[in-house]
C-alpha cells in the first residue's frame, strides 16, 4: 500500500471517529430527555454502528499482510 493510500485511510479514520464521537454525545443528551422521539434514537444509534463497522474495516486494511 502506498503512504499516500495510508495518508488517505488515516484522514478518513479521523473523519468518522470524529463523527461516531459526536454521535455518541448526541444520542446521550437524546437519552436524557424524556420526550425524545424513539425513532430518531435509533436511526442515530443505528448509524453509530455503522461507523464502527467503518472504522474497523478501515483500520484492518492499515495492518501490513503477512506472509506466513
Amino acid at each position: 500500500m502506498s503512504e499516500e493510500n495510508v495518508q488517505e485511510i488515516m484522514a478518513r479514520l479521523m473523519e468518522l471517529r470524529l463523527e461516531h464521537r459526536d454521535l455518541d454525545e448526541v444520542i446521550n443528551r437524546l437519552q436524557d430527555n424524556l420526550h425524545v422521539d424513539q425513532l430518531q434514537l435509533r436511526r442515530l444509534k443505528k448509524r453509530k454502528l455503522m461507523l464502527k463497522d467503518m472504522i474497523q474495516q478501515l483500520e484492518s486494511r492499515l495492518i501490513p499482510d503477512l506472509n506466513a
